[in-house]
């Protein structure tokens, strides 16, 4: 019999803010966190906005030594993990071996592998940092988390472009259900706002070009859409097995139910125009789950802002829930945080437990012009009060992967 699963602890590093309630409070009021981009000059590239990370500090979470040999998206990785095991109570002095990490990264050290290439091109291969793989490679904020926390259990990092958060939940969840581990830290992270990361997706012809007017860049399901904001940051939850979280009186958020997945096999970057690939990973979240269609009520869309993306994702809602598909409601978050690639999957699923927990929706903002082919609840432009039993959360990648999982409400 697999055991149960359940959220005890959350951590948040976003363009909405660096910890939990700000982040929330940001969501819930339908914030566009979109602006020009001030990391480096970008006034060379066709899109000059993104959705930055302020104010973050990792000396609050590592010693100064340590955040020097880390790539920024491993730094964001131990703030918001330290962020969830503070707010999960548990103890770490007591035997973690059965305690593990799943943080998936979609790119990982860009940042890194930017400012090496130029030492080695400038000053030559002796000033290349010694450190320099080590702070490049996507497994690195599991490891780091990993070391730092003192965690020995299952320890990987899942690789799927803009599906690895949702990999990595899915992954810890599988850990636990069949007795791996009976705790998880698990998620994404990324920091990919840099000119080599900007310059490809500009290329590719995939963000939004709308640099006059970045509150409103990011338009999910709405007909003047353009493509996607970028995005940084972290993501991480904890994942406990229940008994285990029962035992020494955790507080509760929601219990995980299921975990779909699926490929396209179509193309390396386009999803099929039905979104078959994506409708097929919600069927397996749902029957995972063991529940009917008409039990979800909200759906934490992939929702990007891409025009083929969004009119693929109504698409596969529709092909899964029929009828019940102009019943529930769907929103995007990325239309307040952008795109956080990797990262995206741990941010939404913690939107998501937030949304059941409070019994809100956040709003997917910008959406002033609906398309035709978008035709379902998106909750526009203001969130809104529902009662939430069940939700799933979407992300799909690159190569065609894609990942849902599915939540409930926890009644103990």
């Amino acid at each position: 019999m697999k055991r149960r699963v359940v959220v005890t602890g959350l951590g948040v590093i976003s363009p909405a803010g660096n910890d939990i309630d700000s982040f929330w409070k940001s969501l819930c009021a339908g914030v566009s966190c979109a602006d020009k981009i001030t990391r480096f000059d970008a006034s060379r590239l066709s899109t000059q906005i993104a959705c930055e990370v302020k104010g973050f500090d990792p000396a609050l979470y590592t010693d100064k030594k340590s955040a020097r040999r880390m790539d920024g998206f491993t730094q964001y990785a131990i703030a918001a993990a330290s962020q969830a095991l503070k707010d999960s109570g548990l103890d770490l002095t007591k035997d973690t071996s059965r305690m593990g990490v799943f943080v998936g990264s979609g790119i990982g050290g860009l940042t890194t592998l930017m400012e090496q290439t130029h030492n080695l091109i400038e000053k030559g291969p002796g000033r290349v940092s010694p450190f320099f793989i080590a702070m490049m490679i996507s497994n690195m904020a599991s490891g780091m988390i990993s070391i730092q926390f003192g965690l020995k259990g299952p320890s990987a990092c899942v690789v799927t472009a803009c599906a690895s958060g949702n990999n990595s939940i899915g992954s810890s969840f599988r850990h636990i259900q069949y007795g791996d581990a009976d705790v998880m830290v698990a998620g994404g992270s990324e920091c990919t706002i840099v000119e080599l990361a900007m310059a490809g997706f500009c290329s590719a012809q995939a963000m939004s070009c709308r640099n006059d007017d970045p509150k409103h860049a990011s338009r999910p399901f709405d007909a003047g859409r353009d493509g996607f904001v970028m995005g940084e940051g972290s993501g991480i939850i904890v994942l406990e097995e229940l008994e285990h979280a029962k035992a020494r009186g955790a507080k509760i958020y929601a219990e995980m139910v299921g975990y779909g997945l699926s490929s396209d096999a179509f193309h390396m970057t386009a999803p099929p125009p039905d979104g078959e690939g994506g409708a097929r990973a919600m069927q397996n979240a749902v029957n995972d789950a063991g529940i009917k269609i008409e039990e979800v009520d909200y759906i934490n869309a992939h929702g990007t802002a891409t025009p083929l993306g969004d009119a693929g994702e109504t698409q596969a809602i529709k092909t899964v829930f029929k009828e019940h598909a102009y019943k529930l409601s769907v929103s995007s978050t990325k239309s307040m945080i952008g795109h956080l690639l990797g990262a995206a999957g741990g941010v939404e699923f913690i939107a998501t437990v937030l949304s059941i927990g409070n019994s809100f929706i956040p709003p997917t903002i910008n959406l002033e012009n609906p398309d035709p082919k978008c035709d379902l609840d998106y909750v526009p432009n203001k969130g809104k009060q529902k009662s939430i039993n069940y939700a799933l959360s979407n992300s799909f990648g690159f190569g065609g992967h894609n990942a849902t999982v599915a939540v409930k409400k926890y009644v103990g």
